[in-house]
């Protein structure tokens, strides 16, 4: 059994230590600042191997080269990001495939927040940055809703018990866009009051099934007959639809 443990850093991203015990591995994916996660290693007496990179943003890789330089881990990320990247010890393409102790671990594009965003999926455990997020998804700086969409939609299908493991602690506030859009959705207002717990307790609200996320995200959503009726798009195809939500969240 892989073991997950979810580091806060900066004022609102996470990491994510991903451990094979039989082996001794340990990941870790994205790495907004290095200190909590050498702190976290310490204090699980882990040793770090790999370093596990989803897209270029500074907010997911800006302590990379200190954690490498007191690690040793290898570096892996897109090799169609490798320009923006630092640099990169295993260069991934488009589907990737490695390994964590005997773990099979497969990377694949995501793109939409940005163009060579990638998500990792290993058993159980999916790592999608700001691609698929707790109750939202990552702004459109690079991708376009198209692009997003068949992201998100690939992500959707894995099996429903796969943790979703953002970047983020946006879960609060992308509830409250998504009860303007469904407020009687009766799981949405169970979650709202859940995260709310959750926050109130200082802990965080990732990772979360991916079920929870096909039963209160919007952006999973999109192809709903009711919520194409609650953004006024009842005959509008799903990636139009999704677009339509998309921008009213940017204005939220």
């Amino acid at each position: 059994m892989l073991q997950l443990l979810t580091i806060p850093c900066l004022s609102d991203n996470y990491a994510y230590l991903l451990h094979d015990p039989a082996s001794g591995e340990t990941a870790v994916i994205d790495v907004p600042e290095a200190a909590p996660i050498l702190r976290a290693l310490a204090d699980q007496g882990w040793k770090l191997t790999q370093i596990w990179l989803t897209h270029h943003h500074g907010d997911h890789i800006d302590g990379v080269r200190e954690l490498r330089t007191a690690t040793g881990a290898r570096v892996f990320g897109a090799a169609a990001d490798a320009h923006r990247l630092p640099p990169l010890d295993v260069a991934l393409p488009e589907e990737g495939h490695l390994t964590l102790g005997g773990h099979p671990i497969h990377s694949f594009p995501v793109p939409g927040h940005t163009l060579g965003h990638i998500a990792f999926v290993a058993p159980g455990h999916a790592f999608t940055g700001d691609s698929l997020m707790s109750g939202g998804c990552g702004r459109l700086f690079e991708g376009t809703p198209a692009q997003m969409h068949a992201s998100l939609a690939r992500l959707a299908a894995l099996p429903p018990d796969t943790l979703i493991c953002s970047g983020h602690e946006y879960t609060a506030s992308n509830l409250r866009f998504a009860a303007t859009l469904e407020p009687d959705n009766p799981r949405l207002i169970s979650r709202i009051a859940e995260v709310a717990n959750h926050r109130a307790e200082g802990r965080a609200t990732v990772p979360v099934p991916l079920r929870t996320e096909l039963e209160t995200n919007p952006y999973l959503r999109a192809h709903l007959p009711a919520l194409k009726t609650a953004v006024g798009l009842p005959d509008a195809d799903d990636v139009a639809v999704f677009a339509e939500i998309r921008a009213r969240k940017d204005t939220f």
